[in-house]
């Protein structure tokens, strides 16, 4: 039996049957992604001696009784998490030698589990893309069509489940990292409540890796069911044992609803900064299709919603600011200089991320505190809606694009080139005020690409989102495999 396309539920009820052992599903993987990814280049780093040897020592546990939540299930971890004896750079060729002494609080999380880690997955130049292709490891191509990207920055992860190459994934989401390559490759991916999943361990090269708490910034699971987001959500959640852990136990409220017929949705497919591409609408209508079928409360508008030209305002305020404390992209003067050249009638994205690249401690506080007001709305949304549902960005998977200044590129919605980075400004709707969102698949395009949406929900009521995901897979259908390995019997999505 062909296990590549079995969920991480059904291999671990299949282990615990004694049906198949956690050699034979990490041969298995390991022999398709020696076959199969030289195309495709998911996998920068492979780790095929240490996973054989932890895939017999998780036969060995089994043999002796122990039942861990992954124990034998094959995985992979993006390049940007510190494993210890393999290299990480964030795709930075100054770092390609740089190997920590330590695994990232969610590599050891994953290995406590019983996960059998098969490697590293790529990523763009300092995670800062949405494409994944860097000077070290080459470009990851997206399984549905070689010419288009995988996404970013947790491309290659994406790449790697729509290829059969492992059950599960960990990434990282800042600016739709998680999302967007779910929404490229046809999975499914949860971009959990700021502060849930501790980032430990998962910093740039030479960085320590201490307990911080990111501004945006969080990590999460990926995979091929939403049922399976769950089980690697419960993984990795949690406050870091060095910091909160001390105090805290995390207890997560259960989904609001059981029942789709029960979910009141709001469905939102235009935003004023940026057009919603045809392809895209078209998922997102079809989602809303079977919501209105199953009888679920499903409005278009919503007085309640924050205004969504501040939000993506402010979202790039944040998001720029604090890119640029991380890695500078010119001499102050030079920044001020070009900013000071600005109409102060700009109030363009682009002028915003270039004000952004000067700000000032004060700038940041006040954008903060703008922030908190859309915190309060939100609670006050979701007070009269369960989720939201809304794109991840624009348009499916677009061509590989390398120009060297990513302001140059540009992104075609339906005929029409726009900036490049204003597709951002649907991730950073969630991103921004730190709500969970969960990434679902939702069609595929008239070219037959994969097209996703984001279910949104309340702060630290992921399981929301997440239950909404899954029931909504049971009614529609949800991954499907590329055409080259065909789809897993039960799976096959709408078109």
């Amino acid at each position: 039996m062909d296990w590549s396309f079995q969920s991480a539920e059904e291999l671990v009820a299949a282990l615990r049957a004694g049906a198949v052992t956690s050699v034979e599903l990490t041969d298995e993987a390991i022999a398709r992604i020696e076959r199969e990814d030289e195309l495709i280049n998911a996998i920068c780093v492979p780790d095929f001696d240490r996973a054989r040897a932890a895939a017999q020592r998780a036969d060995q546990a089994r043999a002796r009784g122990e039942d861990r939540p992954l124990l034998g299930i094959p995985v992979t971890v993006k390049e940007s998490y510190d494993i210890a004896g393999l290299p990480t750079s964030w795709g930075m060729p100054q770092h390609r030698d740089y190997v920590p002494a330590e695994d990232a609080v969610q590599v050891s999380r994953l290995k406590d589990a019983g996960a059998v880690v098969l490697g590293k997955t790529n990523v763009p130049l300092g995670l800062q893309d949405i494409q994944s292709f860097n000077e070290i490891h080459g470009t990851t191509s997206n399984p549905w069509d070689r010419d288009r990207t995988s996404g970013g920055s947790s491309g290659g992860s994406a790449a790697a489940l729509a290829s059969g190459f492992g059950a599960l994934s960990i990434g990282s989401d800042l600016a739709g990292s998680l999302r967007t390559p779910a929404h490229f490759c046809g999975i499914y991916a949860h971009k959990p409540t700021l502060g849930l999943a501790p980032t430990r361990g998962m910093v740039a090269p030479q960085a320590p890796a201490l307990p911080v708490d990111l501004d945006l910034a969080v990590v999460g699971p990926m995979a091929r069911t939403a049922r399976d987001l769950a089980l690697l959500l419960d993984v990795m959640a949690g406050p870091d044992p060095l910091t909160l852990g001390k105090a805290h136990h995390l207890t997560l409220p259960p989904a609001r609803h059981e029942r789709l017929c029960d979910f009141r949705v709001l469905v939102i497919d235009e935003h004023p900064l940026i057009p919603t591409g045809s392809a895209v609408r078209a998922g997102v209508n079809r989602v809303a299709a079977a919501l209105v079928d199953a009888g679920a409360r499903v409005e278009r508008r919503s007085p309640l919603l924050p205004d969504l030209t501040e939000a993506a305002t402010l979202y790039m305020r944040l998001l720029i600011s604090g890119a640029v404390a991380r890695f500078p992209v010119g001499s102050d003067e030079q920044l001020r200089a070009r900013v000071a050249g600005l109409s102060a009638d700009d109030q363009g994205l682009d002028a915003v991320r270039l004000r952004a690249m000067v700000f000032s401690h004060h700038d940041w506080v006040e954008a903060n505190n703008r922030r908190e007001l859309h915190r309060h709305g939100w609670r006050q949304l979701f007070a009269e809606f369960d989720a939201v549902v809304c794109p991840i960005t624009p348009t499916p998977a677009f061509p590989h694009d390398h120009k060297p200044n990513p302001m140059e590129r540009r992104i075609d919605i339906d005929g029409v080139e726009h900036p490049y980075f204003d597709q951002l400004v649907w991730a950073g709707l969630a991103t921004m005020p730190g709500l969970p969102a969960t990434a679902v698949p939702a069609g595929r395009s008239p070219e037959g690409l994969p097209v996703g949406v984001q279910l949104i929900g309340s702060m630290f009521e992921d399981r929301t989102p997440l239950r909404l995901a899954e029931l909504l897979e049971q009614k529609t259908g949800g991954f499907q495999a590329p055409p080259k390995w065909g789809a897993p019997a039960g799976r096959s999505a709408p078109r």
